[in-house]
């Protein structure tokens, strides 16, 4: 009998967060949603390289083959799930574009997004935006852009590709759950 139960417990657990996933995906069908989404796989290294250029991808560390493959999925999914997706909004990092682009295939460019690796002077100001972009939001809201300043407003810790689902509220918003297709 204890080995039944024990089975039973491990089903269980390792069945938790397919359910989790299904519950989050289930929210984004209705709408009314913020996603955030840190880039996908870039080449490696962090930050950009010394002298980089914001209008000169060619400057800056960008997606690898696998990270382009990665956004490609994570909108592949968005469709098979039939989620609506009002507006795309994206750092303009080139490896944020890029990611926007091939998931969605639109990026509006949004400076509050911007990366705050390095830059600790724009957290309040770049959080603070971000907070009026979300009170804003109708219908699903895709936010791309980096670890650093997805962390600063949500205090979620993401890898390459992951996304965080905020749902606004009256305060602001609050953090419904993280996706991952990885």
């Amino acid at each position: 009998m204890g080995a039944v139960r024990i089975l039973l417990f491990i089903s269980l657990v390792v069945a938790l967060p397919a359910w989790a996933d299904d519950g989050l995906w289930n929210l984004l069908q209705k709408g009314g949603q913020v996603i955030l989404i840190r880039h996908t796989v870039t080449d490696p290294g962090a930050g950009d390289p010394p002298g980089f250029r914001l209008e000169d991808c060619t400057t800056q560390r960008n997606l690898s083959e696998e990270g382009r493959a990665h956004a490609r999925r994570i909108g592949a999914a968005f469709r098979k799930r039939q989620v609506p997706v009002a507006r795309v909004l994206s750092s303009p990092w080139c490896r944020c574009v890029e990611t926007a682009k091939l998931a969605f295939g639109k990026a509006e460019i949004s400076a509050p997004l911007s990366n705050l690796f390095g830059r600790p002077e724009n957290r309040e100001r770049q959080v603070r935006e971000m907070k009026s972009l979300i009170v804003r939001t109708r219908g699903n809201l895709v936010l791309v852009s980096h670890g650093s300043t997805i962390a600063a407003l949500t205090e979620v810790y993401l890898g390459t590709g992951e996304m965080v689902i905020a749902t606004p509220d009256k305060t602001g918003f609050r953090v419904a759950g993280r996706l991952s297709l990885e």
